[in-house]
């Protein structure tokens, strides 16, 4: 039995190459990497996958310790960091989660009024959304400071 499996991944894999037997089709380009996001200590600089909804115990504590540094540093306004914050929520309760898409909606309108008469407006309900995620952790008991 070990004999007929060996001699079919033999084939399967002797059909695999791609020189010389007519196909001249491009190799697949490799697919672009995420989105960075900002690291935090203990943290990975990419966006949450199921080994991060491990880490992130209790839900919500990466995207609330995101939102803390992002607080600490005033950098909401800052490429990428809104982006970590709304995707570290990814594994977060619906309060929480919704907070980070009110967060992220309000980041996405202030970026679209830059240069405009309505920008220090948009850029100011940046920070009321910040601060109603920041209670909305406080709630959940978990950290958004220090």
């Amino acid at each position: 039995m070990r004999l007929v499996f060996g001699l079919l991944a033999c084939l399967l894999l002797a059909g695999c190459g791609g020189g010389g037997s007519g196909n001249d089709r491009p190799a697949a380009s490799p697919s672009p990497p995420l989105p960075s996001v900002p690291d935090l200590p203990g943290t990975p600089g990419t966006l949450p996958t199921v080994i991060d909804s491990i880490v992130d115990n209790p839900p919500g504590s990466i995207a609330c310790a995101r939102l803390a540094a992002a607080v600490a540093a005033g950098s909401f306004m800052t490429a990428g960091v809104v982006d970590g914050i709304v995707a570290a929520s990814a594994t977060a309760d619906a309060p929480l989660a919704d907070a980070a898409h009110r967060l992220g909606d309000a980041y996405v309108a202030a970026i679209a009024a830059r240069n405009k008469a309505d920008e220090p407006d948009k850029i100011a309900a940046v920070a009321t959304a910040a601060s109603d995620m920041s209670g909305v952790c406080a709630k959940s008991g978990l950290q958004t400071v220090g």
